[in-house]
């Protein structure tokens, strides 16, 4: 499956199937929290956070190229990600894009 953020793939004609989309809401461990809550106070990088926000992008992009695949896709292309807080210390994730079959 090719996934691009791109409206095009050089040298490919396709035509579009639909939208496909796949979600994940992650959070991370209440003592990684705890210990992120008193990083806020000195600074610097929430790595737990990163890691989560990571970890939920790189699932929500399989989800969506699984979506895409179950529609008989070649490819996805203009992906974008958007993202959410739930609570503290959870945030949702969503890829999207359009899922095209190519064209011979």
């Amino acid at each position: 499956m090719i996934l691009v953020n791109t409206d095009y793939i050089t040298g490919r004609k396709f035509e579009m199937i639909g939208l496909v989309r796949g979600t994940m809401i992650q959070s991370v461990h209440f003592g990684k929290d705890i210990m992120n809550s008193f990083r806020t106070l000195v600074g610097g990088e929430l790595t737990s956070y990163t890691e989560m926000m990571n970890e939920a992008r790189a699932i929500a992009t399989k989800r969506m190229a699984e979506d895409a695949q179950a529609m008989g896709a070649d490819a996805v292309v203009n992906i974008r990600y958007a993202s959410s807080s739930i609570v503290q210390g959870a945030a949702e994730v969503l890829a999207y894009g359009t899922a095209v079959k190519f064209i011979d």
